[in-house]
């Protein structure tokens, strides 16, 4: 039986916090999506296709690793992908409160698909996409934080 995961999000723009879960995840599961959201409604900085593209150059090394865009609900692209493990981040205690809602509604919507909390390591634990963004607008360097590919994208949206 193939172990097969969903990391769904947003990702604008992917950071290493999110990196330290595809990594981890492509070691626990034959195969993983990360199923990037379009997300039109939060306003994104960059377009579902910059966000896949970026998340893609950023794990070019991972083979059981499929980066895709998705519209719609996370449960149903998981069992379109025949997939049983929705995987979320959690960075802080505050997330989980948000993240516990969702997966119980998940749980309503479709019982046979698990959500599974994972941190990233304690040196990403405080990263958001945007904090990221904001901190790269006021032109500090955010090279500890996201790759280069992304780096030198955000530089170029945020006109810095």
């Amino acid at each position: 039986m193939t172990r097969t995961a969903i990391y769904p999000g947003t990702f604008d723009p992917v950071t290493y916090g999110h990196l330290d879960i595809i990594d981890r995840m492509s070691k626990l599961y034959d195969t993983v999506y990360i199923a990037v959201a379009k997300s039109d409604e939060k306003g994104p900085l960059f377009s579902v296709d910059e966000r896949v593209e970026m998340i893609k150059e950023a794990i070019s090394g991972y083979k059981n690793v499929t980066v895709e865009a998705f519209d719609g609900l996370v449960v149903d692209y998981a069992e379109k992908k025949a997939s049983k493990v929705v995987i979320r981040g959690i960075r802080m205690i505050s997330d989980f409160e948000y993240e516990f809602q969702m997966a119980l509604t998940n749980r309503k919507l479709k019982p046979e698909i698990e959500t599974v909390f994972m941190m990233p390591k304690e040196s990403y634990s405080y990263l958001s996409s945007k904090l990221i963004k904001e901190v790269a607008r006021l032109g500090a360097d955010i090279s500890p934080f996201v790759p280069k590919n992304v780096e030198e994208k955000l530089r170029k949206k945020t006109k810095i």
